[in-house]
């Protein structure tokens, strides 16, 4: 026994400064890529290069707690754009950093209960449990098809954003026919908005009357981060059988949170399916919206066929 934590020696390679890249890391631990990785993902449940990002995003919501710059924390967190790392962090942790306050969490879910421990060590939460992937992954999915479908969008003319082209749809009864793209991706965003009206105890939010495309880009924008958020809120806290009792509702109704959730990923994902039937109604060619191929295109992997 010579006393060594080979594991404690792998973390301090990933987590230095000066490592950027998987080979950087492997050569610190004096270990190949591939083995770093293998025992990693096998004894700390993270490869290593997703830990290290978790973790130095975590560290840059602690700087940016203390009034450090968007630009400054972006170059210490290893991004070589601000543009990209604001994405990263947005999508992290549901805010962009230049919304931070003294208020923000500096801690990200994480399968090993490793995390930043001010000013520069890590912390092992024991007890901490990994979101489930699969819910993780379907909302994330969710919300990023819905903002790809409102970038195409933007390429319509006003005319072919309103055409009604399936007329008398109705996706659920009390919203009304859903007819257009316009139509469909306004309940889109708005499912999402109502919804956090309700769980955050805000008031109903404004309703356009006649939205364009680039106006429910922003409402989704500012929506989307703060639903992964609540979602991931509830799943730290094991919350999934907690009731809201929504107020918003004539008269109030009780809902079981984690069928909310499961609404809004049901109707969600019906109607991404409807704007892309509108979109190739249109003449626009358009993806399937494939969650196989959204997590591969996310983890940089190499796009592969359909599946077998």
């Amino acid at each position: 026994m010579t006393g060594r934590d080979r594991l404690r020696e792998l973390l301090d390679a990933v987590l230095d400064e000066d490592n950027r890249t998987l080979s950087d890391m492997a050569g610190d631990a004096y270990a190949s890529p591939f083995h770093l990785t293998r025992v990693l993902t096998r004894d700390a449940g993270e490869p290593p290069v997703a830990m290290r990002r978790r973790v130095m995003l975590e560290r840059a919501a602690w700087e940016l707690r203390r009034g450090s710059s968007v630009t400054d924390v972006a170059w210490t967190a290893g991004y070589e754009s601000v543009e990209g790392f604001s994405r990263a962090f947005t999508r992290a942790f549901g805010r962009a950093p230049s919304s931070v306050d003294e208020t923000t969490g500096h801690w990200l879910p994480a399968p090993n209960g490793i995390h930043f421990h001010p000013p520069t060590s890590l912390w092992v939460q024991s007890t901490e449990h990994a979101m489930n992937p699969l819910t993780e992954q379907l909302v994330a999915h969710g919300l990023d098809d819905a903002r790809h479908l409102l970038e195409v969008a933007k390429g319509l003319t006003d005319e072919e954003f309103r055409a009604t082209r399936l007329p008398g749809s109705v996706v659920l009864p009390w919203d009304g026919p859903e007819e257009s793209v316009q139509a469909v991706l306004d309940h889109l965003v708005s499912t999402v908005e109502v919804w956090l009206a309700s769980i955050e105890g805000r008031d109903l939010p404004r309703h356009d009357d006649d939205p364009s495309p680039a106006r429910l880009l922003e409402r989704h924008d500012a929506a989307a981060p703060r639903w992964l958020a609540v979602v991931r809120d509830v799943d730290r806290r094991g919350g999934w059988d907690d009731r809201l009792i929504d107020a918003l509702c004539e008269p109030p109704e009780s809902f079981v949170l984690s069928s909310v959730v499961a609404h809004v990923l049901t109707y969600s994902a019906h109607r991404r399916q409807l704007v892309r039937q509108l979109l190739r109604a249109a003449g626009r060619e358009i993806d399937t919206g494939d969650p196989i191929e959204w997590l591969r295109a996310r983890r940089g992997e190499t796009p592969g066929g359909p599946p077998c």
